[in-house]
């Protein structure tokens, strides 16, 4: 075929390609073998069918080699020497095998010159080469022309449109499959068991429910065979749509099953995420030992790590890999996860061996798993050489750095990866900076805080957010800016349970439980139900601010008002409330009364109470359940010190010390940040290498004198009072 040609009919549509075949001639073709049904142009040739035979195998073998050029030589060669009488049975099969080639060698010029001679030899019509065709163009997702040669054939098996529906669906273009569907009934062309499965899959996709039901209707009506494949469908459509009634009613009463029933089901219940339906489906497909794949595992997993349950969740993976399944890139990034959440990093360097050993390291989304990993665990720095490994970074792998960085406090690094990623020309999304601004609040960073406010205000598409607005507030509370915070916080049109929680913790950082109060009123005006946080904050602030009554009457409507059960972070509040109030002997009576172990923090809180308002008797009993835990917390062996040097227990506080020198605890020294203009610098205990400190230290001892003047503190246990301070936080 000349060049020109070609040309032509690579741009052409069907409908213009049969535009231009002269209808006379497409009449005279179909008048030479008019018994046949298959009209061949030109002479009939009489010739021996060995030749014929060998002329389809070269065409065969050509075209299984990817040799088309020479398998259409062959195919040139079949045409010019078949005879009458065989044109129907040698002809039409090397035309299929042809096109299938074309198929298989990814090849549309040449699918498309066959198509032009299909139409030329009046074959468009044929039941065996249209839906070849219809596969042909469904493969290069030409799929307008899939449409043009399905409608235009006058065929009324349903195979046709199954493959034009199916490759709809496939190209997620789940609309047009359904309007194919409609438009095949139309002509009166009846659905068969494979038409549904498709249609059914478009349905759930849309979420349209009332079309689904249709199609449903449509399947009892045409009393076909039952179908596993169908049945399967109608479940997993109901259950997309939110129907999980229907679809466990379907599923139950099916007459027999597979793994993508029970999948199906499974799957449903965990995208309503109603965990304990999914979790109870499991393990019944346990007791009928049905075999289970990948796909029902890992839903399964990712509920437990949704819901919390990290240790079932590693639990399961290893019981996977007991059954001889191996962990897909979806298993190892949840397991990944789970060890984040955990801190074990021995499992997660586990996993990172089995990933290698199976190839699925190289894989980013593994590699951001690993990084996560690596840097939840405090190992920043096998997660940097993981971060560096990546050669093209998106903006989850720069995110996943970032936050490890942050997770440590490492603002130095942090702000070196930041403005790293911007000269990448990768721009950060709203993660990132939700990332970071707590970084900022943590490290006293304003400067950079209110850079990223900026940067926030600047952009658009942060508008919507909510999250970067509370990290806002948040980062402004502790930073101390309460007035910035409150401005903020009245400028948002938006607000939720976390920005009120933010600035109730700023104002009870300051000691302002008033203020703190009055907001959580208005919150419960306004129908913001507070959560677990909201109550620590309040509670807190109560604390800080002497407000005991206050603190109580909160505490008790906590279950009966906002149907919050207390926690232990609550009981620790109500301690902290009573013991900065001097009321040492309630504050043990709910340690002695709460439903929960006390922790290391609660006992150092009732042991700082006891060493400000001079409480030995108490404070040694403290010191005593402290001592017992063996804490890592250096800061708690200074305090259980001090106790015991004001009660004179000289024997005890050399015990003490016998305990932090065994088990290898070290006092960390002091550490400040602070502005000195031109940044944030770290300043430690007793350091004099710092070039402002000649200028720093004088005005932190006068700082000192004024709250000695002012009776913040006792002149004769002020050293003794500013290790509690510093131990306590």
């Amino acid at each position: 075929m000349p060049s020109s040609s070609r040309f032509v009919l690579n741009v052409l549509s069907i409908s213009q390609i049969q535009r231009f075949i002269p209808r006379k001639w497409k009449q005279s073709t179909k008048e030479v073998f008019p018994q046949s049904n298959i009209p061949i142009p030109g002479n009939c040739v009489t010739v021996n069918e060995p030749m014929i035979d060998s002329l389809v195998n070269s065409l065969k073998n050509f075209a299984r080699e990817g040799h088309l050029l020479k398998a259409f030589e062959s195919f040139a060669l079949i045409q010019r020497h078949v005879s009458c009488d065989t044109a129907s049975s040698v002809v039409l099969p090397s035309v299929s095998f042809l096109l299938l080639s074309c198929v298989n060698n990814k090849s549309l010029p040449q699918g498309k010159q066959l198509h032009a001679l299909i139409i030329s030899m009046g074959f468009e019509q044929h039941p065996v080469l249209v839906p070849k065709l219809i596969t042909f163009y469904s493969k290069f997702n030409m799929l307008v022309d899939a449409h043009t040669v399905t409608e235009n054939s006058d065929i009324l098996d349903p195979l046709p449109w199954n493959i034009l529906i199916s490759s709809y669906v496939r190209n997620a273009l789940y609309g047009e499959a359904l309007s194919a569907y409609k438009q095949m009934k139309s002509k009166g062309i009846r659905p068969d068991n494979f038409t549904y499965p498709s249609v059914l899959k478009a349905c759930g996709e849309t979420m349209d429910l009332a079309f689904g039901r249709e199609v449903h209707t449509s399947i009892i009506a045409s009393n076909q065979l039952w179908s596993l494949f169908v049945h399967n469908s109608l479940v997993s459509m109901y259950a997309k749509t939110g129907e999980l009634d229907t679809a466990r009613c379907l599923f139950d009463n099916m007459l027999e099953r597979d793994a993508v029933s029970w999948n199906a089901m499974i799957s449903g219940y965990a995208s309503n995420r109603m965990w304990n339906e999914a979790f109870d489906l499991f393990e019944k497909m346990r007791v009928e030992g049905v075999e289970f794949n990948a796909i029902t595992w890992n839903t399964i997993v990712g509920g437990c790590l949704q819901l919390g349950n990290f240790k079932g969740a590693l639990h399961l993976l290893a019981q996977m890999r007991s059954c001889g399944i191996h962990l897909d890139s979806v298993a190892m990034i949840i397991g990944l996860s789970a060890c984040s959440y955990m801190g074990a990093i021995k499992l997660g360097k586990e996993i990172h061996g089995s990933a290698i050993r199976s190839d699925r390291d190289s894989a980013d989304n593994v590699k951001n798993a690993l990084i996560t990993m690596y840097s939840r665990c405090k190992d920043l720095e096998h997660a940097y050489i993981m971060f560096q490994s990546i050669e093209t970074k998106n903006i989850i792998t720069w995110n996943s750095m970032l936050s490890g960085f942050a997770h440590m406090d490492r603002s130095e690094e942090v702000s070196f990866l930041f403005r790293e990623m911007l000269q990448s020309g990768i721009r950060p999304n709203y993660v990132t900076i939700a990332g970071i601004l707590p970084l900022c609040a943590r490290v006293a960073n304003l400067q950079h805080g209110k850079e990223f406010h900026c940067y926030i205000l600047r952009r658009a598409e942060f508008k919507d957010y909510l999250l970067l607005w509370n990290s806002l507030v948040d980062m402004y509370a502790r930073s101390g800016k309460v007035l910035e915070a409150k401005r903020l916080f009245d400028w948002m049109s938006m607000k939720d349970e976390v920005t009120y929680t933010s600035l109730i913790a700023g104002y009870g950082i300051q000691g302002d439980g008033r203020a703190a109060l009055k907001l959580f009123d208005e919150m419960n005006r306004y129908h913001i139900k507070p959560d677990h946080v909201t109550m620590v904050a309040v509670l807190s602030a109560c604390s800080h601010s002497g407000l005991v009554t206050e603190g109580i009457r909160l505490f008790e409507r906590m279950y009966i008002v906002y149907e919050i059960a207390p926690c232990l972070d609550h009981f620790a509040c109500i301690v902290d409330l009573y013991g900065r109030a001097g009321l040492l002997y309630k504050a043990t009576e709910i340690i002695k009364r709460m439903p929960y172990e006390p922790s290391p923090a609660m006992w150092a809180t009732l042991l700082g109470a006891c060493l400000i308002h001079r409480n030995t008797e108490i404070g040694e009993w403290a010191a005593e359940k402290l001592l017992q835990m063996r804490p890592e917390k250096p800061g708690y062996y200074v305090l259980i010190a001090n106790m015991y040097a004001a009660a004179g227990c000289w024997s005890k506080l050399a015990m003490v010390r016998t305990y932090m020198r065994d088990l290898g605890v070290r006092k960390d020294p002091g550490c400040a940040w602070v502005d000195v203009g031109s940044g944030v610098s770290p300043f430690l205990v007793a350091d004099t290498s710092k070039s402002c400190g000649d200028e720093l230290y004088p005005l932190l001892d006068r700082l000192s004198e004024l709250m000695k003047d002012d009776e913040y503190v006792d002149r004769g246990n002020f050293e003794l009072v500013d290790d509690v301070l510093e131990a306590t936080g």
